[in-house]
This record gives C-alpha cells, sequence and structure tokens, in this order.
C-alpha cells in the first residue's frame, strides 16, 4: 500500500489452474494483426474475467487509483520430491518461491488487462502499485485483492 494513503479493498477473487503469461505476440500467418505466442491465455484469461465480475457484482467501474494483490501458485514438478517410498515427501532442498518461467511482469499483465475486460477498471493503467508473488502450492492458480486508493 502507498504508505499514508487510506485504502479500501474493492474486491477479491480466486482463479484455479495454472497461471498463464500474457506477452510475446507474433503475426498472424494466415491474415492481418497479432495474436499472443501462449496458445493457453485465452482461457486463463477469460477464467479470470469470469471470477473478478462475479465478484464486482455488476457495479461501475472503478475511477481512481488502485493497488493489486496477487499470489500465483504454481504446481510443484516431481524432481522436489523423493522417490520410491519418499515419492510424497518434499527434498529439503526444494524451493519455496517459484524463480522459473514464466516471469512476474507477463503474468501481471494478464491480470491487468482481465481486470480491464472484467469492467472493474476503466484501464489497467489505474494500477499504481503491484504487490505480487509466485510460489509453490498444492492448488494451482491466482489470488488476486485490488486495493481502492483514495485520491489526493
Amino acid at each position: 500500500m502507498i504508505l499514508g494513503h487510506p485504502a479500501t479493498t474493492a474486491v477479491v477473487f480466486t482463479v484455479h489452474g495454472i497461471p498463464q503469461p500474457q506477452g510475446s505476440m507474433r503475426s498472424n500467418p494466415h491474415g492481418p494483426g497479432m495474436h499472443s505466442a501462449n496458445p493457453s491465455l485465452k482461457p486463463w484469461r477469460q477464467d479470470m474475467v469470469d471470477q473478478a465480475m462475479a465478484a464486482w457484482a455488476d457495479r461501475d467501474p472503478l475511477t481512481s487509483p488502485v493497488e493489486v494483490l496477487a499470489t500465483f501458485t504454481f504446481p510443484r514438478p516431481a524432481y522436489h520430491y523423493g522417490t520410491g517410498r519418499n515419492s510424497d515427501t518434499l527434498k529439503p532442498s526444494a524451493p519455496l518461491a517459484h524463480t522459473t518461467k514464466p516471469d512476474l511482469d507477463k503474468l501481471q499483465r494478464a491480470v491487468g488487462d482481465a481486470l480491464t475486460l472484467a469492467g472493474i477498471l476503466r484501464d489497467d493503467s489505474q494500477i499504481c502499485s503491484w504487490a505480487v508473488t509466485k510460489v509453490y502450492g498444492e492448488h494451482p492458480g491466482a489470488h488476486i485483492s485490488l486495493v481502492c486508493l483514495d485520491p489526493l
């Protein structure tokens, strides 16, 4: 939160599934325009839009600056676990933080666009602060909170 600013949580929602990045674009070989290089982005972003709209409940779009808090949870790869009878035991060397692809900024980009498509924000340029993490966990997905910052 921006220090010294009163804030109100506007909406909180969770999206289940493996978080997908929005970033690289490629040209359409069958016609004009560009499209995402990630074929899994569209259904992931639609799931975010659906969950955001359900949580927002047809209110008018926010016009003030906002802060987005997001935690992206990814499934652990098999090599984080032991083998044989220890296949359900996490290795002591297994990291807590998710430090491999996708890039955090590309995950944020998908959230910003989903908040705009859901009608919560007029434009994702209203986001003036992010608090975002990538972690491993049993239930992949994204937990997103939107905090409305009162204007100065």
